[in-house]
């Protein structure tokens, strides 16, 4: 079970972003390196892109990366890129504790909406984000374009 005291905590600081490696890459396995992870944080940092963190005993249990968008399907938003917590402490709770934290911040940056994408394979996490108040609202599509991977790797 979470302890009462865990809360997110933003991750502003090439070492925080480091110590999220271990955690990011179960979500992530193309990441090939903690700094691989520093280089593409600093990137996506300049178009508005945070990290929100679980720690316990400086350890990263949880994490979310996120962003504040705005478009003419949702006017301004906030879209979940990453939401992962360790996959050996999955079910305690700190799942949660980001999602409340998510739309905290949803709601203090004037947005209408919290959006994510997930798998259509992803059952546990489907469920997860049915428990939290999410409901699947679109079918996504999209193709690969002959781009540099190092620029899009995964998407």
């Amino acid at each position: 079970m979470m302890k009462r005291s865990a809360q997110a905590i933003y991750i502003d600081d090439e070492d925080g972003v480091r110590q999220c490696y271990p955690v990011m890459h179960q979500l992530r396995p193309h990441l090939v390196s903690a700094d691989e992870l520093v280089e593409r944080w600093r990137r996506q940092a300049t178009a508005g892109y945070r990290l929100l963190a679980v720690r316990e005993a400086g350890c990263v249990l949880a994490l979310a990366g996120y962003r504040v968008q705005e478009n003419l399907v949702y006017g301004r938003f906030l879209y979940v890129d990453d939401l992962v917590s360790d996959s050996t402490i999955r079910g305690r709770g700190y799942g949660e504790c980001l999602m409340d934290a998510l739309k905290k911040e949803a709601l203090a940056q004037g947005c209408g909406k919290l959006v994510l994408d997930t798998a259509l394979s992803n059952a546990l996490g489907q469920r997860f984000y049915f428990r939290n108040g999410l409901l699947p609202s679109a079918l996504r599509f999209n193709i690969s374009l002959p781009t540099s991977h190092a620029l899009n790797p995964g998407r």
